[in-house]
């Protein structure tokens, strides 16, 4: 079993930046394919980054060259860098794990996720 647990949201106003973190409690976080996704109101929960076990992130392109997913696997730990943050940014945020590789932006694929963090961005 794999818990995760998600920190860093807040509210900024656009063009501000936020750094979240997802902490794993799991014997071996490198064993994980892991993934943010984020609900905004009134939306379908949506993937925006994936990152392989070894480090290789993934983006849609609304957040591509804005936002930096990365991992520490001694820290067990994901991170979301988002910068210069959108008012459409505005979402709850949540990081999500599975086993089998391969990138995937379907939340069917991930089997655990965080409680999810809000981040608010502001005009």
């Amino acid at each position: 079993q794999v818990r995760l647990v998600e920190s860093g949201g807040g509210a900024v106003q656009a063009g501000g930046s936020l750094n979240l973190s997802c902490a794993a409690s799991v014997y071996s976080f490198g064993g994980y394919y892991a993934a943010w996704f984020r609900q905004g109101p009134g939306k379908e929960r949506e993937g925006i980054a994936t990152i392989s076990f070894s480090g290789v992130p993934t983006y849609i392109d609304s957040v591509k060259g804005r936002f930096t997913i990365s991992r520490d696997n001694a820290k067990k730990t994901l991170y979301l860098q988002m910068n210069n943050l959108k008012v459409e940014d505005t979402a709850m945020y949540y990081c999500a794990a599975k086993t089998r590789g391969g990138v995937s932006y379907r939340d069917s694929d991930y089997t655990f996720w965080g409680q999810g963090t809000q981040v608010t961005v502001s005009s």
